[in-house]
């Protein structure tokens, strides 16, 4: 039988193939598709909305009718802005719970005076995009998606989560970028025609936030701990959250589960929008958000590529707020991995639909550009190493054995790029000196039938 993951070739090594052990798939069903979408309405935040749900996680809403008298009158907002617009700067859940309470209120204020079609607009509610900054054009196109799906309050949240990162990690070189995120979401602000143009929102006006807490406001409790034994208040999905890149780093899902909880609850989303290329991710916040009874639905976007058009499609590298550590060279080797996936892919379109004749293919890919770095100069070649390519369920994660065609599957991968080995006088090697760089990246192999 064919390995389920092709794991562990250093740069230059030949193959170790390593058996997996069986494991215990999650048995509740899960919708194919990557939106999850439970129904319900939504009403607005209003002071004194503090009585619990039935299911303990959100406050019960209060709903006022707008005629009523009786409803306060709120003075114009104080928040903090970026320079030359009107999107909120919010440290503080107070802060975020007040500036959602002020966005409702005002939707309802321009319904009632601006006539029938505004009355009549479907409000979605609150769209989150949850980031931790150094914003690149993935993150714009979650939010140009939120848009044009009809929101017209954005939240993004903009925070390095500790939780994720393991002690060894690069939690104190993370690109944090305050000015350039500022000033895209500016230019993204002017783009939609966040004054009510018709920047896809339909003409409505735009209201944006960023969320932006000190560590202290979001884990109240004390700094998170790092190691797989730390003590504290974390949200562990699992198995899915131990699988490939739950192997490669043990506090990494219990750590994004923990901080998009929080979000989840300080914002309080009818939406929340993810990347595909952290497709390991969303198939643990979409367990979260099913499994916990969020009301909320997560919306998947495509993964957006280097050199890619207007629609995010390419053949480049994913766009990753740590590519800024590659460097030129590293960069031009890169994309490798996402090469050896379409490479499987093929195989898959061509009939296969064992992870023995599918795999092999991407394999092959990886061990002929490991070749070829090899017979170059030493001040032109790049050492990388492969750590896994997996052929797993669109669901759990779970390596398989076989695709089943009337679900499709998860092809995924990682490779680390080595800091490059003979760096010539003035080369460009990257941030902080271009440091190890770990890449991952996937391709959905769609359903046949």
């Amino acid at each position: 039988m064919f390995a389920r993951a092709i794991r562990q070739h250093t740069a230059f090594s030949r193959p170790a193939v390593r058996a997996c052990q069986p494991r215990i798939a999650s048995t509740p069903p899960s919708p194919r598709s990557f939106t999850t979408s439970p129904s319900r309405s939504r009403s607005r935040d209003l002071p004194g909305s503090s009585q619990p749900t039935s299911h303990g996680l959100l406050p019960r809403k209060l709903l006022i009718p707008l005629a009523d008298s009786r409803l306060p009158q709120r003075a114009a907002s104080s928040f903090e802005t970026i320079p030359d617009t009107p999107i909120a700067v919010l440290r503080t859940v107070t802060a975020v719970r007040q500036w959602s309470s002020e966005v409702s209120f005002s939707n309802d204020e321009d319904n009632n005076n601006n006539g029938s079609a505004d009355r009549d607009h479907d409000d979605q509610g609150i769209a989150l995009v949850p980031t931790m900054g150094a914003l690149h054009e993935g993150h714009l196109r979650l939010i140009r998606e939120a848009v044009r799906r009809g929101h017209d309050k954005v939240a993004v949240s903009i925070y390095v989560n500790p939780a994720q990162f393991g002690v060894a990690e690069d939690l104190d070189s993370y690109p944090k970028t305050w000015e350039g995120d500022c000033a895209a979401l500016r230019a993204l602000y002017e783009e939609l025609g966040g004054g009510g143009g018709d920047g896809g929102g339909g003409g409505r006006r735009l209201r944006m936030a960023v969320f932006a807490p000190p560590t202290a406001e979001m884990y109240p409790s004390g700094f998170p701990g790092q190691e797989v034994s730390s003590k504290g208040s974390f949200v562990t999905i699992t198995p899915v959250g131990e699988l490939l890149e739950g192997a490669a780093r043990p506090t990494f899902f219990r750590g994004v589960a923990t901080v998009c909880m929080k979000l989840f609850n300080i914002v309080q989303p009818s939406r929340v929008f993810f990347g595909q290329k952290d497709v390991q991710q969303t198939v643990v916040i979409r367990t979260m958000v099913r499994d916990f009874h969020l009301p909320m639905e997560v919306v998947v976007v495509p993964t957006v590529r280097e050199g890619s058009g207007e629609d995010g499609a390419g053949e480049g590298l994913a766009l990753s707020s740590r590519n800024v550590y590659l460097g030129t060279r590293r960069r031009r080797v890169a994309p490798v991995l996402y090469r050896a996936l379409r490479a499987a892919k093929q195989a898959y379109a061509g009939g296969s639909l064992d992870a023995g004749e599918i795999l092999p293919a991407a394999l092959k890919v990886v061990l002929d550009t490991m070749g070829e770095q090899k017979d170059l100069p030493a001040k032109d070649g790049v050492l990388f190493q492969l750590e896994y390519i997996s052929l797993a369920d669109p669901d759990t994660m779970e390596e398989i054995d076989t695709v089943d065609p009337s679900r499709g599957a998860i092809l995924s991968g990682a490779v680390k790029m080595l800091p490059v080995y003979d760096p010539q006088e003035g080369e460009d090697l990257g941030a902080h000196g271009g440091p190890p760089v770990r890449l991952i990246d996937n391709i959905i192999l769609p359903p046949k039938l």
